[in-house]
């Protein structure tokens, strides 16, 4: 039982919808970890009740979080699924062989490489275009082709923002819809889906859940439509489901969504205007308009003030020299920070250049490796020796003597 009418956002998700269990009056709701559930006379559904038959297909840990997060971004269904992966993909497998997708060309990298070795072969025409730039985005439309256009903002690792209420009318205007990995700008700051987009993604292991234990992707629509229904069928035939119990983490995570997003803004800035003070650092752009936070911002292009990492003014990350290495070895001084992949998580973790999303964008949408630090390389020798167990004699050095 819910009581969660006219309630604030960050209402909802401290109170998970305001749950009352109707049996105990518990406030927590339950984990429920069967798989399998009996089935009335009639089917299911037919007592009147949401139903359940299998927790590949529907579980009801996973309709609290998935209630949770309809309401948070306006939508009308959500899912969640095993990984952000998992809710990046499933649209894709929606899809039809031959179907023409457009696609960001700077966004994380684990989407590039999927879509570039597997979409493709699999019979998906993917095209990477510079969603920020309207024009080459509306040119790489192909009205009756094109079935879906997939954007990322604020995009990984660089945070470009794209107006998202310009790229739904250039979709929408060629017969295709528009997705947005919104993981970075999370429901607090963005709702993408009251400025035109169809689909919302997040990989709900970083900010929503927010404490570094729950792997975990989320989808929400804004219309239940036949392309929705092709979405869920992913999810139940290739069993992206999540785990009851990772479900529960998710949902104990959110609870504390809406402070976690306010202070990582708030740090955000602070480190920006340190780094510009700083006479070794450089300028370090923040995606938002110039003035305080705005934790409720709606605004189309704006995502409010969301973490940053450090880049030039032009938008370039900095290409090893000393530069990085200074930005490395400080990393490596402060007891507090740890070098990790993902933002959004507590306690406080820095993606270093060295990190695997790191590597320099390719504006064809190709995919590039963070580049390794120099200096000598392992003798190869050394290797073999140690692996069967030896080692390599000292090397012979010339006496030194004294001058």
């Amino acid at each position: 039982m819910t009581r969660n009418h006219d309630l604030a956002p960050e209402t909802l998700a401290a109170q998970a919808l305001g749950f009352v269990d109707p049996e105990n009056k518990a406030l927590v709701p339950p984990v429920h970890y069967a798989t399998t559930f009996e089935r009335p006379p009639g089917g299911i559904g037919s007592s009147g009740g949401p139903g359940f038959s299998y927790s590949r297909n529907d579980n009801p840990t996973y309709t609290q979080v998935e209630a949770l997060l309809t309401r948070l971004e306006g939508g009308a269904d959500a899912l969640v699924m095993a990984s952000g992966m998992s809710a990046v993909t499933a649209p894709f497998l929606a899809l039809a062989p031959g179907d023409h997708v457009v696609v960001q060309n700077v966004m994380y990298w684990g989407v590039r490489r999927w879509l570039k070795e597997f979409a493709t072969r699999w019979g998906l025409e993917v095209q990477f275009v510079d969603a920020s730039n309207l024009d080459e985005l509306r040119a790489a439309m192909r009205p009756g082709k094109t079935k879906l256009v997939w954007v990322e903002t604020p995009a990984n690792p660089l945070w470009g923002i794209v107006d998202l209420a310009a790229a739904s009318e250039i979709a929408h205007a060629a017969g295709a819809r528009l997705a947005v990995d919104s993981t970075v700008a999370t429901p607090v700051l963005t709702r993408p889906l009251e400025h035109g987009v169809d689909l919302v993604m997040h990989s709900a292991t970083k900010f929503l859940n927010g404490h570094s234990d729950v792997l975990a992707g989320a989808l929400i629509t804004g219309v239940k439509d036949e392309y929705w229904e092709r979405i869920e069928a992913v999810r139940r035939d290739l069993g992206t489901v999540m785990g009851p119990q990772e479900a529960w983490l998710l949902l104990r995570g959110m609870r504390t969504l809406h402070l976690r997003v306010a202070k990582a803004c708030e740090n955000a800035q602070a480190i920006a205007e340190a780094m510009q003070r700083h006479p070794g650092g450089q300028p370090c752009p923040v995606p938002g308009p110039a003035g305080p936070p705005r934790p409720r911002g709606r605004t189309a292009s704006d995502a409010g003030r969301v973490q940053r990492h450090p880049v030039d003014p032009g938008g370039r990350r900095p290409r090893g020299g000393a530069g990085r290495h200074a930005a490395d070895d400080g990393v490596s001084q402060r007891h507090l920070a740890r070098r990790a992949r993902e933002p959004g998580r507590a306690p406080r973790l820095d993606r270093g250049p060295g990190h695997a999303g790191a590597g320099r964008p390719d504006p064809a949408g190709g995919r590039h490796r963070a580049r390794r630090r120099p200096g000598p390389r392992p003798d190869p020798g050394a290797r073999r020796l140690r692996a069967r167990g030896r080692r390599r004699p000292p090397a012979a050095h010339p006496a030194r003597h004294p001058a």
